[in-house]
């Protein structure tokens, strides 16, 4: 497809779930930036894309002439409450569509997203230290290396790594966000 083609990022719907579901099943097979080793069918990419969705967190997709090309979400790096601020990071490219600055785009769009609804930091989780795409597209865009967790999984006969990459967003911890005062809202709750 011609790059002059304009490319739409945008934020996802239920008609994209065959695409959604279609790009992630060809990661599961293929390669090691996901450590699922069995891929999702179309009904359980749509429960995860719900529950990003209800969270009021993004879930984006980047389309050209119609195709979906790629996505990218966040949802809460852990579900304990504390973690709140704290987001985690996803992005899958399309086979074809690699190599085109398609997943620095979805990141940039990701990260204002995040910041708009008050996140305070995302994290990478990046399956395989061998991934320079990924491990770059977050580089550039300002995340920071901040540790491996060696031989955290087993996929396609060998052991893989997990980078961690981190970046602020907005103020950072700079200050306090405006909901995290848990003596104030314990009060409250308690009165």
């Amino acid at each position: 497809m011609p790059a002059d083609v304009p490319l739409l990022i945008r934020p996802s719907t239920s008609a994209d779930l065959d695409a959604l579901q279609a790009i992630y099943a060809w990661h599961v097979a293929n390669g090691t930036g996901t450590f699922e080793l069995e891929a999702p069918d179309r009904a359980e990419m749509a429960r995860r894309r719900d529950d990003v969705l209800a969270k009021d967190l993004p879930w984006l997709v980047a389309e050209r002439a119609g195709e979906v090309l790629g996505y990218a979400y966040a949802n809460h790096f852990r579900p304990r409450r504390a973690y709140r601020f704290c987001v985690e990071d996803s992005i899958y490219l399309a086979p074809q569509a690699r190599g085109q600055g398609l997943g620095r785009l979805l990141l940039a769009e990701l990260v204002g997203q995040c910041e708009a609804r008050g996140a305070r930091q995302m994290l990478a989780v990046i399956g395989d230290a061998e991934n320079a795409g990924s491990i770059g597209v977050h580089r550039r865009l300002g995340f920071e290396h901040t540790g491996v967790l060696k031989a955290a999984g087993w996929k396609f006969g060998r052991w893989l790594d997990v980078v961690l990459m981190q970046r602020s967003l907005g103020t950072g911890a700079a200050d306090a966000p405006a909901d995290g005062d848990e003596a104030a809202a314990t009060a409250t709750t308690a009165a």
